[in-house]
């Protein structure tokens, strides 16, 4: 397999940081980003020029444009594949949210990875071809109760990418949405989950449950990390690109009943669908 050249958004941790020491031991160069740089001088130390390193928190906006340039530019100006990675989750119903929470993480997770796109793509134009991961979540298809938010953002990227890739196809750009389920990263106790004010009103609802499991740590991801991003680094040697990727029992399974139950509300509507056509014999 050829060696390639990445860019990657928050490998401090999680999936990022997974995925950067897979393509480091494999002779691939990474350009790596991260909020805080300190966690990341043993790979440093160890590869040395094979990975460039930039501080990025994806709330400064006007930043993002300036570090996508400067990568390319510290790689003779390419980059094979982007990976739009960093992300949190959010946990509580909206009411528990702050407006500053609910900002923020539009801005992380979804504005952040839109604009590191339009960063790149006239550095791909160029180039003549590319790959754009976004990792997204199977709860970028279906919903739980108390990540409204969080399914906000993934759902939302999602439609983003829909219409972006067929955008961006006839300059050879592919781009795939990743939907890892529940993986043991540590998502939910490594900084990676922030939190509301809890509302007693909640407290017995749905929302309050999930909250309860989470921040208890009765839930236990059955994923397995390590292998979900070797599928993720296989998936860029297919010619074509996955347009989805699903990664975990767990999410396939969900995502399998929620778009079965999906598509049967809509045969259930079908016949009023057309009713609210004009007829083939109106004029208007």
């Amino acid at each position: 397999m050829p060696n390639r050249t990445w860019f990657i958004t928050g490998i401090s941790g999680g999936f990022g940081r997974l995925m950067t020491g897979q393509l480091l031991e494999r002779g691939d160069r990474v350009a790596g980003t991260a909020r805080k740089l300190e966690a990341l001088g043993d790979l440093k130390s160890r590869y040395q020029d094979q990975l460039w390193l930039a501080s990025l928190d994806l709330t400064d906006l006007p930043a993002i444009h300036r570090v996508v340039d400067a990568a390319f530019a510290a790689f003779s100006r390419r980059i094979d594949v982007i990976v739009n990675n960093a992300g949190y989750g959010l946990i509580g119903a909206v009411e528990e949210l702050s407006e500053e929470q609910i900002i923020h993480q539009v801005n992380t997770n979804l504005l952040g990875s839109i604009l590191v796109v339009r960063a790149a793509l006239p550095h791909l134009r160029a180039q003549g071809n590319g790959r754009i991961l976004q990792l997204s979540s199977m709860g970028g298809q279906i919903a739980f109760p108390g990540l409204s938010l969080y399914h906000t953002t993934k759902w939302a990227v999602e439609g983003f990418f829909e219409s972006t890739a067929q955008d961006i196809a006839p300059f050879n750009i592919q781009t795939t949405l990743v939907e890892p389920g529940g993986a043991r990263t540590g998502f939910f106790s490594s900084g990676s989950t922030a939190y509301g004010q809890a509302l007693p009103e909640y407290a017995n609802t749905p929302a309050g449950a999930a909250r309860k499991r989470i921040e208890g740590g009765s839930y236990v991801p059955p994923g397995d990390p390590a292998k979900m991003v070797r599928a993720i680094i296989s998936s860029v040697d297919e010619e074509n690109a996955p347009k989805r990727l699903v990664l975990g029992g767990d999410a396939y399974t969900m995502i399998h009943e929620a778009l079965t139950d999906r598509l049967d509300r809509l045969e259930a509507q079908k016949d009023l669908a057309f009713s609210t056509d004009f007829s083939p014999s109106s004029v208007e």
